[in-house]
């Protein structure tokens, strides 16, 4: 029988141990070696590369059998249509208010063609085909990512139904409550609450953690998490939809799909490099009074390296980032982060652990004898843990985790009210129950301020009408925090600023500990969208993790959600979303967000460099047309080895403690 009425298809026993869970896939043959299918593949996709070599080695062949026009018309009416292919293109992109580097290029095969050095407007066709190539591969990289995260995902989970056997599920039907079993070497296939004592776990595709993770019965699991050698048991505590591993694809397919992934760095030196690279061929002909040498010059002015600098760069950096535990959405972003002046921090759960601790029940002043007093800060506790059981605030959960430590059982709720960032108002057990910031309960009969100390917060607890005490909580700071927030400060973030809802004296007090230097306190999220737009020291920096975090993670220039504890609107809102709940991973982006930047300047300027050391050379007439086309082929290749080197781990000093 299906547990609690589920219609379910019809369940098969599972699988043995060790075999595969994944659903068996038709489809061709794969082919032995992959050599034919893949070079079909290349063909089809690159089909200007493909079609240029194919005439570059005609034309050759026809030059070695001695048949010199019909490979010059050949070579030039190809050349000539390619040409007129790429002005149709760059008109509809002058149309636009857009004026890119091509037009080098354009000039650079019609200069060719018209002195006959069609063996050199081939080659600069293939070395601008194969720019575009490249450029096509990093962008359609982030698919093939998502592409194997789908094909890795878990599809099936085995259900403890009651019966001798374990039965086998899609895992749509998991529902939270369902006691699975996850065999060794299997993904875990949902978040769930580990039931066994202890389990082992590879995370590596979640958190970039590259080392196996030991577990204890009651923590949570994250599904896509590999399992070690022995099989265990858990408590799904979400649907496969909301689990860990379908919001990292959900991300993915949030960065593949980007609107603004490349935003070509060499567009901006199109007009001055240009203007250079024509002035110099012109000088050249002007003074050997030879219009070959125009070519020439344009021929090494071509601008490959300029067009394939950025996205090697961000390519590898991206990449880098994901291999850390680190999504960014877009390219946009690495360069926002590499720019990065002021860093803004959420506090609860951000730069503190999130998980604020019960330190005392205050009382207010009334006649009561030590056992009524302690019957009734129980009673208090467990008030305010009922009426917290529909809120989706940290402190909330916290107030629950207390009163399950306490053992007091949660009473039914019959009303609930949230307000945001303020607390609830509830009927449990009888009596109208409201908890929250003083603000919130400041109108109760009998209200006081409880003593605090530095960075003790309180939760103020009246029940019907009347103030009945304030549970005393303490959210310790993150252990990594002041490490985190002095490697930023190395990166060259010049400001710090604490934006959170507490209030002040608290916030302060955390403030001091992590040395940040500006505090907000007691804000609601319209009023952190206001302080994060008025802040003049830009690019901003925002880090969250909550919920009421997502407006102003979406109004900062770089939102930085720490996505690890499932804040999911928070995740959609935010351009960076860092898969593990480790602060310093924050610093780690940024660090990653500035190396990528500076490869992809450094690949531009050795681009330009070489390009002008080359038609300084050419203007002199040293340089054949076709041999300038290759050395420009050399300066392609010196541009996408030094891009690559994005891919090395960024230069961050490591913070202990997360």
């Amino acid at each position: 029988m299906a547990p609690r009425g589920r219609a379910l298809p019809k369940r098969q026993p599972a699988a043995p141990a060790g075999s595969s869970t994944g659903p068996e896939t038709s489809g061709p043959p794969a082919d032995g070696n992959g050599g034919p299918g893949r070079l079909a593949a290349a063909l089809r996709q690159y089909p200007l590369v493909a079609l240029t070599v194919l005439v570059l080695a005609a034309t050759l062949g026809l030059l070695a059998a001695g048949l010199d026009q019909p490979a010059r018309w050949g070579a030039s009416a190809y050349a000539g249509a390619v040409g007129l292919l790429r002005a149709a293109a760059m008109v509809r992109t002058l149309r636009q208010g857009r004026w890119g580097i091509d037009i080098l290029a354009l000039m650079a095969i019609a200069s060719t063609v018209a002195v006959g050095e069609y063996l050199a407007a081939l080659v600069v066709i293939l070395m601008l085909a194969g720019g575009e190539a490249l450029e096509t591969f990093a962008q359609g990289r982030a698919a093939r990512e998502l592409k194997s995260l789908l094909d890795r995902a878990p599809r099936f989970a085995h259900l403890e139904a009651g019966g001798p056997e374990l039965e086998e599920i899609p895992i749509g039907d998991v529902v939270p409550g369902d006691i699975l079993v996850v065999r060794p070497s299997e993904l875990v296939p949902v978040d769930g609450e580990l039931l066994s004592e202890t389990a082992t776990l590879d995370e590596s595709s979640l958190t970039g953690e590259s080392l196996p993770v030991e577990r204890v019965g009651g923590d949570v699991l994250l599904s896509g998490s590999v399992n070690g050698e022995a099989a265990i048991r858990l408590r799904a505590t979400a649907t496969a939809a909301d689990s860990q591993y379908s919001r990292i694809i959900a991300l993915v397919e949030e960065a593949s799909s980007s609107r603004a992934p490349v935003v070509r760095l060499a567009d901006r030196y199109a007009v001055p490099f240009t203007a250079l690279a024509v002035a110099m061929a012109a000088v050249a002909w002007i003074l050997s009074a030879d219009p070959v040498r125009f070519a020439q010059v344009l021929v090494v002015a071509t601008p490959c390296p300029l067009l394939i600098a950025a996205p090697v760069a961000f390519l590898a950096g991206t990449s880098q980032a994901a291999h850390r535990g680190i999504i960014i959405k877009n390219t946009r972003t690495l360069e926002q982060l590499a720019k990065t002046r002021t860093a803004v921090f959420d506090k609860t759960g951000t730069l503190t652990s999130g998980r604020p601790v019960l330190e005392r029940v205050e009382l207010p002043d009334r006649e009561a004898d030590s056992s009524g007093g302690a019957l009734e800060a129980s009673r208090i506790l467990q008030l305010a843990a009922s009426a917290e059981q529909y809120s989706s605030h940290v402190l909330a959960a916290s107030v629950i985790e207390a009163a399950a430590a306490h053992r007091l059982d949660l009473l039914p709720v019959t009303e609930a009210t949230e307000h945001a960032t303020h607390g609830v108002e509830a009927v449990c057990g009888g009596h109208r129950v409201v908890v929250g910031k003083a603000g919130l309960v400041r109108a109760a009969e009998g209200f006081r301020e409880p003593p605090l100390h530095s960075g003790q917060l309180a939760v103020h607890v009246a029940v019907n009408g009347v103030y009945a005490g304030a549970l005393v909580m303490r959210d310790p700071l993150r252990g990594n925090a002041v490490a985190t927030l002095e490697e930023l400060q190395r990166l060259g973030v010049r400001h710090t600023m604490l934006l959170t809802g507490d209030a002040g004296g608290t916030a302060a007090h955390i403030a001091r500990e992590a040395g940040i230097s500006r505090v907000q306190a007691d804000c609601l999220p319209e009023d952190k969208v206001r302080t994060v737009a008025a802040v003049r020291e830009r690019p901003v920096l925002m880090v969250g993790d909550g919920v009421n975090d997502a407006p102003v993670l979406a109004a900062a220039d770089v939102g930085v959600a720490m996505g690890a504890k499932g804040a999911t609107a928070a995740s959609e809102s935010a351009d960076v979303v860092v898969m593990l709940d480790d602060l310093s991973k924050v610093a780690l982006a940024v660090a990653i967000g500035k190396r990528t930047m500076s490869v992809a300047l450094v690949s531009i300027w050795t681009g330009i460099g070489l390009s002008i050391g080359l038609m300084a050379v050419a203007m002199t007439g040293y340089i054949p047309a076709v041999t300038g086309a290759l050395l420009q082929e050399l300066v392609d290749l010196a541009t996408i080895l030094n891009g690559l080197r994005a891919l090395r781990g960024a230069a961050v000093r490591p913070a202990a403690g997360a």
